[in-house]
């Protein structure tokens, strides 16, 4: 009986130990903010857009989020045929060399498509309002990510 005491005691004993550390390491080393996530702060909440504005920013943002989804499974796509031709070649064999370039394609086409909708977006801006936008755009591309 002593014994079982003994093992839940160090069994809760972990468990607050692991979630503390947890805790202490998300306070130490927080997570770095996504890429564009000050592009999106600048656009709705610094640069005051009108309804209008929104209204206009709500409907491309839901058109490219399924325009993104596909592209981004067909990149899923890509790796998974990228895997099925290094598992079947061991090498750089020509089935690698296809996949890899397709998946080029693919990733080319997704920069492209996030392109457009920055253009999109910012074709939806006032002249006052272009500046800090294409700031928003500049730092989004050039900041590391590390």
């Amino acid at each position: 009986m002593r014994t079982n005491v003994r093992m839940i005691l160090c069994v809760v004993a972990c468990l607050v130990a692991a979630v503390a550390g947890v805790f202490i390491g998300r306070s130490l080393f927080p997570a770095p903010a996504q890429p564009g996530a000050e592009l999106h702060d600048v656009l709705h909440h610094r640069l005051k857009l009108d309804t209008v504005q929104e209204a206009k920013l709500e409907a491309l943002e839901a058109r490219f989020a399924v325009q993104r989804r596909a592209l981004e499974l067909e990149l899923r796509a890509d790796n998974a045929r990228l895997a099925d031709a290094i598992q079947a070649e061991h090498g750089n064999g020509p089935r690698v060399a296809a996949a890899v370039d397709r998946s080029h394609a693919s990733m080319g086409e997704l920069q492209k498509a996030t392109l457009a909708h920055i253009f999109a977006m910012r074709q939806l801006l006032r002249p006052n309002q272009t500046a800090q936008f294409d700031q928003a755009v500049v730092k989004a591309l050039t900041d590391d990510q590390r």
